[in-house]
């Protein structure tokens, strides 16, 4: 049987009246593009000159899309969503880091989040960002293939120890390990340490997992690539198949550069760029372990009918379904009730930390067409079910 993504009172039903209400005050305000940037340049400006605006975004922003500012904060949201069967997975979401012991420190965190993760049945993965681990310009460099001054050298050696150390007590722990993609410019390098980690520790199964963003046209050819490989060198591969989020940054910067963008030229090739990694790794499931980070229902339909096809159980733990926090209630939530593994991206960290995730998400949904009327149009047939809308 097919979940139902209509069935508001499942999707829901962890939400109290006032948590409905402001989910829906939420959506109407991201709705709004000219009012999400003038949100944003005033939330940047109020941050930077340290205004108290904190108790603000906690209360409205932060505590819909995000988990909490620690681990701790972030169980009663956890443990709620497990009495429903969902998921967690703790994603420490300050970004722009630069130097060494921020780099040292993350990986720390990091580190934490396994043991965390190795005691608590209802979060099956840990994640970090490749980003969180190194400077973003070295990533780029080697990307480049530019050589590397000898400090630069050096530098890049303490970042592939940092994905050591964190790859290895994964596999020691055998908790599964997302590894985040970021901008094209910089991929190659995150993506050749990935294959790195991949070929050390996933023997066995899938441990390591590496993200596909779909938007881009080469990575159909790139998961064939890595499937051949892993085929004949004998590993796993973990894949987390998504659509992308560095659109507007990457074709403009492709513009700006002169050379061809590596994003799909609309949403439809895009679309069906997903929907064919999919396949073509639900094909291949002896290799390639997939976690399906999607917002798109006929997308879940699709991965759903293949299971179906293959008679695989809703729960098989070579497929997983992945939302963010936050978003797509109706997919995560029925997902859940009919028995397939449906897991929310939980972020968290300090609120000054978190806030550039927080814009990201606002000026995301206002950019997806169709993603936030959906959202709306759901939250208000809740609303209505609840008799609210009066």
């Amino acid at each position: 049987m097919q979940p139902n993504f209509e069935n508001t009172a499942i999707a829901f039903e962890l939400k109290t009246d006032s948590q409905l209400e402001r989910a829906y005050f939420l959506f109407k305000m991201i709705a709004n593009e000219p009012l999400v940037k003038i949100g944003t340049a005033m939330t940047n400006f109020a941050i930077k000159a340290h205004l108290p605006v904190e108790g603000l975004i906690r209360a409205t922003v932060f505590d819909h899309f995000c988990g909490g500012v620690s681990e701790e904060d972030c169980l009663s949201v956890i443990d709620n969503m497990y009495t429903k069967g969902v998921y967690s997975i703790l994603d420490y979401s300050a970004e722009g880091k630069e130097v060494d012991n921020q780099f040292d420190s993350a990986l720390e965190k990091t580190l934490e989040i396994l043991d965390f993760v190795k005691e608590k049945d209802a979060i099956p993965f840990a994640v970090f960002k490749p980003s969180g681990f190194g400077r973003f310009k070295l990533y780029e460099k080697v990307s480049a293939g530019v050589e590397l001054t000898e400090s630069e050298s050096a530098e890049w050696g303490r970042l592939v120890n940092r994905y050591e150390k964190v790859c290895k007590k994964a596999h020691d722990l055998e908790v599964a390990l997302l590894i985040d993609a970021e901008e094209s410019w910089m991929q190659n390098a995150a993506d050749d340490l990935a294959l790195q980690m991949m070929r050390k520790y996933n023997k066995e199964k899938a441990i390591v997992y590496n993200t596909f963003q779909m938007y881009r046209w080469d990575r159909m050819n790139y998961l064939k690539k890595l499937h051949k490989i892993a085929s004949e060198e004998n590993f796993k591969i973990g894949a987390k198949v998504v659509r992308g989020a560095y659109m507007e940054k990457e074709n403009e910067r492709a513009q700006e550069k002169g050379y061809t963008s590596p994003i799909c030229k609309n949403k439809k090739e895009t679309d069906a760029n997903f929907d064919a990694a999919v396949a073509y790794s639900m094909e291949h499931l002896e290799h390639i372990a997939i976690f399906a980070g999607t917002h798109n229902e006929e997308s879940s339909l699709k991965l759903i009918s293949l299971m179906q096809e293959r008679n695989l159980d809703p729960s098989d733990d070579h497929i997983w379904f992945g939302q963010l926090f936050g978003m797509s209630d109706h997919i995560t939530y029925n997902l859940a009730a009919h028995g397939y593994n449906a897991v929310k991206y939980v972020p968290y960290g300090p609120v000054r930390d978190v806030m550039p995730y927080l814009i990201r998400r606002a000026e995301e949904n206002t950019s997806v067409a169709g993603q936030t009327s959906r959202e709306l149009a759901l939250i208000q047939k809740e609303r209505k079910r609840r008799k609210l809308d009066s």
